[in-house]
């Protein structure tokens, strides 16, 4: 590749590392995460095992699935104590920027009871944010709880516990399709903060800023935007033409590596069905869903041959965490639970059996004049 090339492309096909993590075949449509397919994982695996998976290998003593679920449960009330520092002015603050702040109290180290502790506190945080901002008090976290479910109950989700054994499971698949996702930009920049031994907390506090960005995590809100200016399948049609006319991106189409269909955006759309039962709202919404989906589709192959963009995971992200109760503006915050656990463990191999990140630039600005 030349340095042309990655001037211009950010740095497309440049290989930054060697990874046991996760492999993005982006012309197959396929994700794997140390050595299971995305298809066997998602609504097959609990976050507590996915996190086991991850860190395995990474740090001693890495308890097993059950045993994480005491271990995350009681990381959570660690966490919780420093929601006390959640006052006004945090709560003023857009809901993923308090959570960052809250983050940034936490101690830095590099050990299991630190990760924990960071995988925990998006959870926290989030739901504690949440309730704050609506006037509410936040709901302490029960260590005896799975975190999905605690997660939920912390929100202060339904108490019926049919229907929330089935959006603990269907976070968990959410959970679980987003953890990990090869070098996408918060997970590099999680890692080039790792490699100068800055720190886990440093390391995932980086993860989030990146996150944050339109371009990356931030753009699961807007898909909810879309569907409601659309309103009907009728309508799907002639708005989306109407978007593309004006030069608007269609928000939940394309990605930078899948030259296919998402993988995750099928793992999504199955979890969203098994919402379905005893919800009368969902199925209108998954019909209206699908409907945007194929008149997307079409009116992109229509207008853009020559590109292929396909439907990507933060179309039924939407879809999904809207139907679990969470509001927009803190979709973000919610990918940064799932996202965090291949943070911690991408800073762990970075350490492990990485050199300092330094990559060269290249100088286009002006040569200094020579002197008469």
């Amino acid at each position: 590749m030349t340095t042309d090339a990655l001037a211009s492309d950010g740095l497309d096909g440049v290989v930054a590392a060697d990874t046991v993590l996760s492999e993005v075949d982006g012309s197959n449509g396929r994700l794997i995460i140390r050595g299971h397919s995305l298809d066997a994982l998602a609504g097959a695996t609990t976050f507590e095992a996915l996190a086991e998976l991850l860190f395995a290998g990474f740090f001693a003593g890495v308890p097993d699935a059950a045993q994480m679920v005491g271990a995350l449960g009681r990381a959570r009330c660690e966490v919780f104590d420093e929601v006390g520092a959640l006052d006004a002015r945090l709560a003023a603050l857009p809901p993923f920027d308090a959570v960052r702040a809250l983050v940034a109290r936490l101690t830095d180290g590099d050990d299991l009871a630190t990760a924990l502790r960071l995988l925990a506190a998006p959870a926290v945080f989030t739901a504690a944010v949440v309730r704050t901002q609506r006037g509410a008090a936040p709901i302490a976290p029960d260590p005896a709880r799975a975190h999905s479910a605690d997660i939920l109950a912390m929100m202060g989700g339904s108490a019926d516990a049919a229907h929330h054994r089935g959006c603990a499971a269907a976070l968990d698949a959410y959970l679980v399709t987003v953890s990990d996702h090869g070098l996408n930009a918060s997970t590099f920049t999680a890692r080039v903060v790792a490699s100068t031994r800055a720190g886990l907390t440093s390391s995932v506090l980086a993860g989030l800023c990146a996150l944050k960005g339109p371009l990356h995590g931030g753009a699961p809100g807007p898909v909810i935007e879309m569907l409601n200016a659309i309103g009907t399948a009728e309508n799907a049609r002639p708005w989306l033409e109407a978007a593309l006319a004006h030069g608007d991106r269609l928000m939940g189409f394309g990605h930078r590596i899948y030259r296919v269909r998402d993988p995750r955006a099928d793992a999504l759309k199955r979890a969203v069905r098994t919402l379905m039962a005893g919800s009368n709202s969902i199925p209108g919404r998954l019909a209206l869903a699908e409907s945007v989906e194929a008149a997307a589709l079409a009116v992109l192959r229509a207008h853009k041959p020559n590109r292929s963009l396909d439907t990507n995971v933060e179309f039924y992200t939407a879809l999904l965490l809207e139907a679990l109760g969470f509001p927009p503006e803190v979709f973000t915050c919610v990918f940064a639970m799932g996202r965090t656990a291949g943070w911690i463990a991408h800073a762990r191999e970075q350490v492990a059996g990485g050199r300092l990140i330094r990559p060269q630039s290249r100088y286009i600005g002006p040569a200094p004049k020579k002197a008469a």
